[in-house]
């Protein structure tokens, strides 16, 4: 999984057009459905951007991950925000460094999310199956397990209609990929131009390197069963509709 390094400091204007409310809503509208929770983890919550905005819906928020600047960015937008004093306050959020393959907290929580297609970087399937193992280890029982991955077909599509540009004043990229069909795996190749702060006319220039792994629905679901979840559901693109391979994002809720 990468570490995205010096991306982490341009990433909310790079995902500036990411859809992060669908993802909130997806998650109340579940909880709303198998039990609102107290306590939530994000496996993968990057700079914030979901963690953030459930905490200021009054949960007990703990974000996860395994790149240290992308927590740090967290920690200062979470600082900012008009509830940070709270925050603060309360201990309502908190930031910790893990690998969601074998993360673990001192405490049970009443939820796990993983969105933004975050177990996509998950490579091998045994890997895969110790994120499961340790989010039902972490999840109290009757807990749920929420993520959404791209569906195998969507990185196919993503080879097909490369190369991506964006041009914006102060950061741009061009990004290509490249596939590696039987392994279901893309490798996405960016470089990116970000502005100097205080600066209008001076830009650095940095690669990124980033690859994902789409894994075959039923098998992530079957991989769920025998992780110990009592019971799986699977949903197509934000919406409340079963999974088929029109899909391009498939959502998972995962009952302990």
């Amino acid at each position: 999984m990468s570490s995205y390094g010096k991306f982490a400091y341009v990433y909310d204007e790079l995902m500036a057009d990411m859809p992060y409310p669908d993802w909130i809503s997806f998650a109340e509208t579940a909880w709303s459905k198998y039990g609102k929770p107290v306590t939530v983890a994000e496996l993968g919550c990057g700079t914030g951007s979901i963690t953030i905005p459930l905490a200021g819906s009054g949960y007990h928020m703990t974000g996860i991950d395994l790149s240290s600047d992308m927590l740090s960015v967290a920690q200062r937008k979470m600082e900012e925000h008009p509830q940070g004093r709270r925050f603060l306050r309360e201990g309502s959020v908190r930031w910790i460094r893990q690998n969601m393959k074998e993360w673990e907290l001192p405490e049970l929580v009443d939820s796990v999310i993983s969105f933004c297609d975050c177990l996509n970087y998950v490579l091998e399937e045994d890997d895969v199956r110790a994120v499961f193992a340790s989010t039902f280890a972490g999840l109290k029982q009757g807990g749920t397990f929420l993520f959404d991955v791209h569906h195998p077909n969507t990185l196919i599509r993503y080879e097909e209609e490369q190369p991506f540009i964006l041009d914006e004043p102060s950061v741009s990229y061009i990004w290509t990929c490249e596939m590696d069909v039987p392994r279901r795996e893309i490798e996405h190749h960016l470089s990116i131009f970000a502005r100097e702060e205080g600066r209008s006319d001076v830009y650095r220039r940095f690669e990124e390197t980033h690859v994902q792994r789409a894994y075959d629905p039923q098998w992530m679901k079957d991989e769920l069963f025998k992780a110990g979840f009592s019971d799986v559901k699977t949903y197509a693109d934000f919406e409340w509709i079963e999974a088929d391979d029109d899909a391009e994002r498939l959502f998972y809720i995962a009952i302990k």
